[in-house]
């Protein structure tokens, strides 16, 4: 008796998210990832750091008046071995226009960062933040990966928290245009 109870039960529910979904369209209007961050919108003072490679140094992209993307990193962080490579083949696929890519490897020992920019073939400059002077001051980071956009005057216009998919990376670039 019990399980027809829990069985009339369960098809009631059903019906009735049923009906609900038909009269609102059968989707819910969430923000966006990349718009959700109470960082959108502010203005991010351009940095320059030392090349993770000891070569020039990798400045903002909006220093020299480009709209960029910075993605932050470490390669202590399991969740950005899967993430930068596919970023990685997007980006290599796709014309970026003035878009500017850089990352910043962050909190990280130089001599392991270097090894891993090299295992992800990063094609774009990877500054080196060992102290979080960028990473946590300027941009007030706190977990790895993150990836923000910005555009050529220095404000957010989307940030993405965690490991970015391909189509939010797409997004990103999309509100740099």
């Amino acid at each position: 008796m019990m399980f027809v109870s829990l069985g009339i039960g369960l098809v009631i529910a059903i019906a009735l998210i049923a009906v609900v979904s038909y009269f609102t369209g059968g989707s819910v209007q969430q923000p966006s990832a990349l718009t959700a961050s109470s960082e959108v919108g502010k203005s991010i003072q351009p940095f320059t750091e030392s090349s993770l490679n000891g070569g020039q140094s990798v400045s903002a992209p909006w220093k020299s008046g480009h709209p960029g993307v910075v993605m932050f990193f470490a390669s202590w962080c399991t969740v950005c071995r899967e993430e930068l490579p596919k970023i990685e083949k997007y980006l290599s696929n796709h014309n970026l226009g003035a878009t500017q890519v850089v990352g910043i490897d962050a909190l990280d020992a130089k001599s392991a960062g270097r090894t891993f920019v090299k295992e992800m073939k990063l094609s774009y400059p990877v500054a080196y933040d060992p102290d979080g002077k960028v990473t946590t001051n300027v941009f007030g980071i706190t977990n790895l990966p993150e990836t923000f956009f910005v555009d050529k005057s220095g404000v957010v216009k989307g940030v993405y928290l965690g490991a970015v998919p391909v189509s939010e990376c797409a997004k990103g670039l999309a509100l740099l245009s």
